[in-house]
């Protein structure tokens, strides 16, 4: 996990140099819309942004999905433990026996 942590910082730390050296301005387009003079530095920052937002929704979702099905299978796994501890209380536990029955002879 802390070769993650190093990897990640490696790469901000080249796309903000990258970012700095190059701040010329710029108009940025997409379909309709269009913004002018903004620095090169900025639409960097916002396309990074914009991808890790998209990167984030899907797996999201998915650890999301995983953490209900967690949730879902150890409250199955509590529910047969009781099941199983009630039963096995059951089994063990004595039974009162009834007295002998009397037997009496007639002559």
């Amino acid at each position: 996990m802390g070769l993650a942590y190093i990897v990640v910082a490696l790469l901000s730390a080249a796309i903000a140099v990258f970012a700095l050296q190059n701040n010329q301005p710029m108009s940025v387009r997409f379909l309709a819309w269009s913004v002018d003079n903004v620095p090169l530095a900025g639409a960097i920052l916002a396309g990074l942004g914009a991808g890790l937002l998209l990167a984030i929704i899907p797996l999201s979702i998915g650890s999301w999905r995983w953490r209900s099905r967690a949730r879902s299978l150890e409250h199955k796994v509590e529910m047969l433990e009781a099941a199983l501890t009630s039963r096995d209380t059951a089994l063990l536990t004595p039974r009162p026996v009834a007295p002998p029955s009397q037997i009496t002879r007639s002559a």
